[in-house]
């Protein structure tokens, strides 16, 4: 059984696409952030009339968008309720888990407990061991990498522990094999939430970082709405890199992705085969690609190629489906730093179980979208989150 007789919920995240900072954003360093409306304003506009006619232009407090008098969909913004502005947070906390300790970062490099015990485990001393852009490293270390083979180890302003390899240089299942090791030695207290495989191609000052990327996460420490759908019966197809953020915990099958455009693909290609549950996706180039890069031009031409793909879902929707568009945080890239932003994230949903033009207002934790799930499924409740679900069904 389900609530308002919706069969599946196809939800999408759109990674880091942030929407103003949040009241504690100072605290973070994020004052004066705002990924949407900072490109907008950079780029002279936004051309994203899809998502504009479901109502993301009307918002509370968005900017750079325009509003409709009729909105198709039901639209509100969320605050994160967590103590952070990284990916497992944010995902997490949607599935209902809001982490009340951050996850602990390293600005100046790890431990020297930490990069023995790993050398010792992997049998190569390493390169790095510094906070530093992806690419950057790359330029600064790649060359120097394919000498030595020595893996480059970096991190960032989030809790990760990033490896980078050439491929012809640590295959593949050699790099992914480090990358369980190191997950093996990072417990608490150095419990990072990721160790991310970075590999790339190329060489000397043309080097590119290839799609084969890993996340390597913590388990989720308690049942997540995943898990409540998986335990019901029903069907987690998990899209891009959601396997790895909840370490498979709650997933019944996954498919990974190359870019977006094979994210909205790989949707397109599970919601064909009408199985009830959740289709959960996750694209993730207008982080990797264009937030952390400062491309604010190109992440611009993402939001707009994404919208072009917008009526292909909402195309091969089905009576009983609905759809959650969201964030997981910001990354602003027309600030100067290139990490995550503090902000509250879009949401918008649609479908023809649920009414139009309802307003959400500012919701104050993501988990708010597992609770609703929960509802709709008729599961247990998870931990946090209140369900707006009465709020939006016809």
């Amino acid at each position: 059984m389900t609530k308002g007789n919706i069969d599946r919920v196809v939800w999408i995240v759109l990674d880091s696409v942030g929407m103003g900072e949040m009241p504690d954003a100072r605290d973070y360093g994020d004052a004066g952030v705002n990924t949407i409306g900072n490109i907008s304003k950079a780029l002279g506009g936004l051309r994203v009339p899809n998502m504009e006619s479901l109502g993301l232009g009307n918002i509370d407090g968005i900017e750079g968008l325009n509003s409709v008098d009729a909105p198709k969909g039901c639209f509100g913004r969320f605050a994160e309720a967590s103590r952070g502005k990284d990916t497992t947070t944010g995902h997490w906390e949607m599935g209902g888990v809001i982490s009340n300790v951050p996850f602990p970062t390293y600005p100046h490099g790890f431990p020297k407990e930490i990069t023995d015990a790993f050398i010792k485990a992997v049998g190569r001393e390493i390169l790095g061991n510094k906070t530093a852009s992806g690419t950057e490293i790359l330029d600064e270390l790649g060359e120097e990498h394919m000498k030595t083979g020595k893996p480059i180890v970096y991190t960032s302003a989030d809790s990760v522990f990033q490896i980078a390899a050439h491929e012809e240089v640590i295959p593949l299942e050699e790099l992914y094999s480090m990358c369980q090791a190191a997950r093996r030695i990072l417990v608490e207290p150095h419990a990072v939430a990721r160790v991310i495989a970075r590999p790339f191609v190329g060489r000397p000052g043309a080097f590119i970082r290839t799609p084969n990327r890993r996340d390597f996460s913590l388990v989720p420490p308690y049942d997540t709405a995943l898990d409540k759908l998986k335990k019901s019966g029903l069907n987690v197809m998990a899209v891009g890199k959601i396997e790895d953020i909840f370490s498979g915990k709650g997933i019944t099958e996954a498919v990974h992705t190359k870019d977006n455009m094979d994210g909205i693909d790989k949707t397109l290609e599970y919601m064909k085969e009408n199985k009830k549950g959740v289709i959960f996706t996750n694209l993730v180039d207008f982080d990797m690609k264009w937030g952390h890069r400062n491309d604010y031009r190109a992440y611009g031409k993402g939001l707009e190629d994404f919208d072009a793909r917008l009526p292909e879902i909402l195309s091969a929707m089905r009576e009983n489906d609905i759809l959650f568009i969201t964030a997981d945080h910001g990354c602003d890239p027309t600030t100067p730093g290139t990490d995550h932003t503090r902000e509250y994230v879009p949401f918008i949903a649609y479908g023809k179980p649920l009414t139009e033009g309802v307003n959400l207002g500012t919701r104050l934790t993501f988990a708010d979208m597992g609770q609703t799930l929960t509802e709709i499924f008729e599961m247990e409740k998870i931990q946090n989150g209140s369900s707006f679900l009465d709020e939006i069904i016809r």
